[in-house]
């Protein structure tokens, strides 16, 4: 008994290896899917390092063979390079911080290639996601939940899905923790059982940022003055796009007392710098929210918050502006709030929405 077609979105990874092996149990019907998101020329020798490679695309392939169901990979380069490297690059160059994943989440994995799928008959789109979705009575909307692994819970990064998306996904490892994850992988012989999870950014394997920038641009970050906060030049930094809010290493400056980025000034290529106690604050506006939990903002509302994915929740109260825009007040000062990053709003268990933050 078939309960719909579902693809796969395998990364080569253990994780959407395991979901297919679950799904497959079920009763489903699968096909796996690679996303092909850059060429060789694309990261040259740093390819074989970096997830979403050649090596991982076999990996996935040898899977979907074990387990008896077709494979087919799918060419979203054109699709990641207009999307995702684009946003990062002109992030940086705006003297934000992007984040690349929710990016790619939002504009390939669940934007084009759901769609995709859709297009060739899929019920379903599964990935090896730690979270959950569930349909609500009540609110007659589909809810997005932490992963039951808070240790690997991946809610922070799908904070942009919409209803529509939500009700065509499947999160198999949402109740999961990732040790039965290895031995369910172990038990079926999977050839990336013990395959290590992917920590870095898929197109800046080395974790060089500006360099990945400026080769693909073709244009140097130009040197600029450090400045204190009274305005005086202390010093000359790399490039704006080699700083982000909160950096202490790595700034070159030969100081009495500590230093750390403070904000970047793009206008006038000049980077301010002071103390650790200049970086807190109560306080951030977000726009290009998302509501899922709810259909929108309409008065302040308790909830807590995380405005980096490694970063513990704080509590907080959200109100609507203007626009679209919402403002959040924390219970306690937050630290290095970036312009750039995902501000994840939570309910318990519960993603309420989330957005960009764009001021603090």
């Amino acid at each position: 008994m078939s309960f719909g077609h579902v693809f796969v979105a395998m990364s080569g990874g253990v994780d959407s290896s395991v979901a297919a092996v679950l799904l497959q149990q079920a009763g489903y019907q699968l096909s796996g899917v690679n996303l092909r998101m850059f060429h060789n020329e694309d990261l040259g020798e740093s390819l074989s390092r970096t997830c979403c490679s050649l090596t991982d695309a076999e990996d996935a392939a040898l899977v979907a063979r074990r387990l008896g169901f077709p494979f087919y990979v799918f060419d979203f380069a054109q699709t990641f390079r207009d999307t995702v490297i684009r946003n990062f690059i002109e992030e940086y160059q705006q003297g934000r911080t992007p984040n690349p994943c929710a990016e790619c989440n939002r504009s390939v994995k669940f934007g084009a290639l759901l769609h995709r799928i859709r297009t060739l008959g899929g019920d379903y789109m599964a990935t090896g996601h730690y979270a959950r979705v569930e349909w609500d009575e009540v609110s007659g909307r589909y809810l997005l939940k932490r992963g039951k692994d808070h240790s690997k819970d991946q809610s922070y990064f799908l904070y942009m899905l919409t209803q529509e998306e939500l009700a065509h996904t499947l999160f198999p490892l949402g109740s999961m923790e990732k040790p039965e994850v290895r031995r369910i992988a172990e038990a079926h012989g999977l050839v990336n059982a013990k395959k290590r999870d992917s920590q870095d950014i898929c197109f800046v394997p080395d974790g060089k940022y500006a360099d990945f920038i400026e080769r693909t641009t073709g244009q140097p970050s130009a040197p600029g003055p450090f400045l204190d906060q009274e305005g005086r030049v202390l010093g000359l930094h790399k490039g704006i796009i080699r700083y982000t809010k909160g950096q202490h290493k790595g700034l070159g400056l030969s100081t009495e007392a500590p230093l750390y980025v403070l904000e970047k000034d793009v206008a006038a290529n000049a980077i301010r710098l002071g103390p650790d106690s200049a970086l807190w604050s109560r306080t951030l506006t977000a726009e290009r929210m998302n509501w899922i939990s709810i259909p929108e903002l309409a008065e302040p509302l308790a909830i807590t918050v995380k405005t980096r994915y490694t970063q513990r929740e704080a509590a907080a109260v959200a109100e609507p502006l203007a626009g679209g825009h919402i403002r959040v007040t924390f219970e306690e000062p937050q630290r290095a709030i970036t312009a750039g990053q995902a501000v994840v709003l939570y309910d318990g268990d519960t993603v309420v929405g989330g957005g960009t933050i764009c001021e603090t």
